[in-house]
């Protein structure tokens, strides 16, 4: 059955509530493990469409299950989205402006969050002719560790059903909207979040020889530590180790401090490598400030593995995304440096992670994470019917295997 016209008209349909949905929860951000209010507003919106939602999961995530007229049991399909904001004050000067001061969707989860809202609406209305059962998974904290995926599976999410697809995507503000991409396989990096203390003695500015200068030690460990990637990493092995903070703690003008705190990740996509680096910073970190006569902890938060996509899953959103939206529209990305928790699920379930762009097409190109991120609300629309499409041949697909 080609669903593809019935679905692009219920899209349209709803597009002005999922427009709404969106505003609203961009106006009510709420920080990773803190989406309270999110957690309240999605199950609500769920409830209204005839679901069951389970709430709390992870702490505050939420999931509910459409299960089809046919063969309910025979076959899962998840669809994922992350609504948890981040600390950036919001600068675009919109009537729909974060109003928790401080608190911003400068991610896209909000757009992320309706979307899937949008297609599970289109999908409820579709129940009767569908063959199998379709996850939903609201994930919180996905922009902070341990990550609200592996929380929520800790916490019991795959304990009834385990899917045997999953899906996700986000938006990419470097795509005009209208397009989408992906990548098969390797797609996005690991992270590991790195926490230094380097503690000297403290003194007087104008007696160094008397002190063990902490942030000269910093400077040389930050500078020793561009060898991880330039000399150590192999040339066709991606990595990025980035310093993002230092700070003393206790030093003025002409005081000395006692301790240096530093910050930084290192991303990369092979596990070998990946430990490799880890050992290749603490001894670089530590030798430098023994040599130096200052002591060094070495922290290492063992974060998200990388997204590494299947390549069926790959392809049918591939195909199914030309189907929705023609062969023009649909793009095969490169790698990217950045990581996501999605990958946690990645590692249970056969998935694909892919992108959808939101950029308002002749305006300033804004990045994620920035206090001026706007959205082109079409996108929503978008987005809803393509997830609501990819599912729906996902499960004839697999119903067609089996006769």
């Amino acid at each position: 059955m080609d669903w593809k016209e019935e679905i692009k008209q219920m899209a349209h349909a709803q597009r002005d509530e999922v427009i709404e949905w969106r505003r609203w929860m961009h106006r009510h951000p709420e920080l990773s493990q803190e989406e309270y209010g999110t957690m309240a507003f999605v199950a609500e919106r769920l409830r209204d469409m005839g679901l069951e939602p389970r709430t709390g999961i992870g702490k505050t995530g939420v999931m509910a299950m459409l299960r089809g007229t046919h063969e309910p049991d025979s076959y899962c399909v998840a669809l994922r989205a992350d609504y948890d904001a981040l600390p950036i004050t919001e600068a675009t000067g919109l009537d729909y402006a974060s109003e928790n001061p401080g608190v911003m969707h400068a991610c896209g989860h909000d757009m992320h969050t309706c979307s899937l809202l949008g297609a599970a609406k289109i999908l409820v209305q579709l129940r009767d002719r569908i063959h199998g059962s379709i996850m939903f998974i609201f994930e919180p904290s996905e922009e902070k560790y341990p990550g609200g995926a592996r929380m929520m599976m800790d916490d019991g999410l795959f304990d009834e059903v385990l899917p045997n697809e999953i899906y996700a995507f986000h938006c990419l503000p470097e795509m005009d909207c209208g397009k989408v991409g992906m990548r098969k396989g390797r797609y996005m990096a690991s992270t590991d979040e790195l926490y230094w203390t380097i503690q000297g003695r403290g003194g007087h500015g104008a007696t160094p020889h008397l002190s063990v200068d902490p942030i000269l030690v910093a400077s040389h460990i930050v500078v020793a530590l561009q060898q991880v990637v330039s000399r150590n990493a192999a040339p066709m092995m991606p990595t990025v180790l980035t310093i993002g903070k230092i700070e003393d703690v206790g030093g003025r003008t002409n005081i000395i401090p006692e301790t240096v705190k530093m910050q930084g990740i290192i991303r990369t996509f092979d596990p070998q490598w990946r430990l490799d680096a880890h050992e290749k910073i603490r001894k670089i970190s530590c030798g430098m400030a023994d040599a130096m006569g200052a002591d060094c902890d070495l922290f290492i938060d063992y974060g998200y593995p990388p997204v590494i996509n299947d390549d069926e899953c790959t392809q049918q959103v591939h195909d199914n995304a030309v189907a929705f939206l023609g062969e023009e529209n649909v793009e095969w990305l490169d790698l990217r440096m950045t990581a996501e928790d999605f990958s946690f699920y990645q590692q249970r379930i056969p998935s694909c992670y892919f992108r959808i762009g939101i950029h308002i097409p002749g305006t300033p190109f804004s990045n994620l994470h920035r206090p001026n991120l706007i959205v082109d609300e079409r996108s929503l629309e978008l987005a809803n019917g393509l997830i609501a499409y990819n599912t729906l041949t996902a499960l004839e697909k697999r119903i067609k295997s089996k006769v």
